[in-house]
């Protein structure tokens, strides 16, 4: 089920990620690719161009060029005045790191005893506080406690204690997992926990929800509505044969596509054209263009086809836009031996995986952010995170794995046994 044919694009995209990403290695891009390290290693050799961001965001010599290439040096600063520089930076950083880390202990411990609201237990910490000035009986009564209430609370101090620092080892877990995709909600990363855990470590998808509102921590969520469609009167018409019913039995019986603009900040639009397996939501092919005509959509169809082999005897549904509508997209489906599907016009929810696929990755791929700084800064983002969303990003239907994953188990069920 594997690519084994890559497009010239592809692998000048792939090395570009490899020099762009600050502090990448070639393990981690060639995991989130879905290739073997040698193969990376290939590429870079023919594409490279010998530059590679540092983890500080600096250009360096790239070690996986020739070794003949000299490394790159400035003309106005020595190799001595450099590294104090760098080291006076790094001192001032750590003085700020500790700062922001006490103030922010403070903050939370601040938060913790007099921010719940439970009124309750304020007061029987107020007991035990002032315990050793006053006496019990008379504080209990002066802020309306029961003795017995007070002393079973005590007696269950060790046990809460326990439990807060048992919470403060999983907040830690939990931040590394969130801080590798800040887009992670509670399900995803309690996958992600339990993925790498022994049977002692495992946790509750609620347990790690409470710790994770408790700590502040939560994945990225934003909502954006964006019409993309343009319907084409005159085009050729197909009935819709999901009906909605965006399940498969198998790989590579059914798709679904659709185009979605990518804005960029002077003004102008790069468009994104994909195709979706509906078994495992795994992105079999894409293009990205400057244009929106057929031959986007065509180059996506063609790039699904080069990732399965063969797409004959499959169904592709998308809405009723022009350049699925058009004669030349057509042929190209009956000559790959794809049978068209069309939705009602108008009507986003017959299309509803392709929508919420466009939905999900502008959101977490954008942010904040209204559009892209520049159409380079846009090809490489959108592709760093279409190729993670097959093989890293945990998708909820696929029990929380990725869709290359959610393949592979499908491929293992098949193999007869031993």
């Amino acid at each position: 089920m594997a690519r084994k044919n890559y497009s010239e694009e592809f692998r000048r995209q792939a090395v570009d990620l490899y020099e762009t990403t600050p502090g990448a290695t070639v393990r981690e891009i060639a995991d989130d690719l879905g290739i073997v390290r040698g193969t990376l290693r290939h590429w870079l050799e023919v594409y490279g161009t010998g530059k590679k961001t540092a983890a500080d965001g600096t250009l360096t010599a790239s070690p996986l060029k020739s070794k003949s290439t000299p490394p790159p040096t400035s003309p106005e600063e020595t190799p001595d005045a450099k590294i104090a520089r760098l080291e006076a930076r790094v001192a001032e950083l750590e003085r700020d790191h500790a700062k922001i880390s006490t103030e922010r202990e403070i903050l939370q411990r601040a938060a913790k005893y007099f921010g719940r609201g439970d009124a309750l237990v304020s007061r029987f910490q107020f007991v035990a506080d002032n315990s050793a000035t006053f006496e019990v009986k008379r504080l209990c009564e002066l802020v309306e406690v029961e003795r017995s209430s007070y002393y079973a609370w005590k007696a269950g101090a060790p046990a809460r204690a326990a439990r807060a620092e048992e919470d403060q080892r999983l907040a830690e877990r939990i931040r590394v997992v969130h801080a590798a995709d800040n887009t992670q909600g509670a399900p995803r990363i309690t996958a992600e926990l339990n993925d790498h855990a022994t049977a002692g470590e495992r946790v509750n998808h609620k347990r790690v929800a409470r710790v994770m509102r408790l700590e502040g921590i939560r994945g990225y969520v934003k909502k954006r509505r964006v019409r993309t469609t343009i319907p084409e009167p005159s085009g050729q018409k197909y009935p819709d044969l999901l009906k909605r019913d965006f399940t498969a039995p198998a790989p590579n019986q059914r798709y679904v596509g659709d185009i979605t603009y990518l804005p960029i900040a002077d003004g102008s639009n790069l468009y994104l054209a994909t195709v979706i397996d509906c078994y495992s939501r795994r992105l079999v092919g894409w293009a990205i263009a400057d244009h929106m005509r057929t031959e986007l959509v065509e180059d996506a169809l063609k790039a699904a086809a080069a990732t399965r082999g063969s797409l004959k005897g499959a169904i592709f549904h998308s809405d009723h836009g022009s350049v699925y509508c058009s004669k030349a997209y057509a042929k190209l489906c009956r000559n790959l031996g794809v049978t068209q599907s069309m939705g009602a016009v108008g009507t986003s929810a017959d299309n509803a995986l392709a929508e919420s696929f466009n939905a999900t990755m502008k959101r977490e791929v954008l942010q904040d952010s209204a559009c892209w700084t520049d159409e380079l800064t846009c090809r490489r983002q959108v592709f760093k995170w279409l190729v993670r969303y097959n093989t890293k990003r945990r998708h909820s239907w696929c029990r929380y794995t990725s869709p290359v994953a959610y393949e592979t188990g499908y491929t293992a069920t098949l193999r007869p046994a031993a």
